[in-house]
């Protein structure tokens, strides 16, 4: 039998993308916003650079992002006291509140989705997806 995986990653992600918007609209948060808010919530003080290449996003879209944020009132950027070019990102209190609804709204949603499996094909599911990602 042929599944096709381009078709039922686009269903998860769809799923995930109403699910987020749902939750996190209100916070002024959408689905695009979510990744670099968890990255700098998981890497305070971070160079914009370095969520670019994590998050494998262009500079662009990158800058595009922490305008959205920083208008947002969710990030602040510091300037880099060593490099006045460079600046640093860290989350502000209404960042943190966010981050956390965040994170928790991933999880359950993990946890929903998953529950379907056992816990050893959980995590066979999570080595084969990692395995394809690593080869991009």
């Amino acid at each position: 039998m042929y599944i096709n995986f381009a078709y039922l990653i686009s269903v998860l992600r769809k799923d995930f993308v109403n699910e987020c918007s749902r939750l996190l609209q209100q916070d002024g948060i959408t689905p695009g916003l979510l990744y670099p808010i968890l990255y700098i919530g998981k890497h305070p003080n971070c160079a914009p650079k370095e969520m670019m290449q994590f998050l494998q996003m262009d500079w662009g879209l990158v800058q595009r992002s922490l305008d959205k944020l920083v208008a947002e009132g969710l990030v602040c950027r510091e300037k880099n006291p060593q490099d006045r070019r460079c600046y640093h990102l860290s989350l502000t209190n209404a960042g943190q509140r966010v981050f956390a609804k965040s994170h928790d709204m991933l999880a359950a949603w993990n946890a929903q989705k998953l529950s379907v499996l056992s816990q050893e094909e959980q995590e066979q599911l999570e080595r084969l997806l990692s395995k394809i990602a690593a080869s991009l």
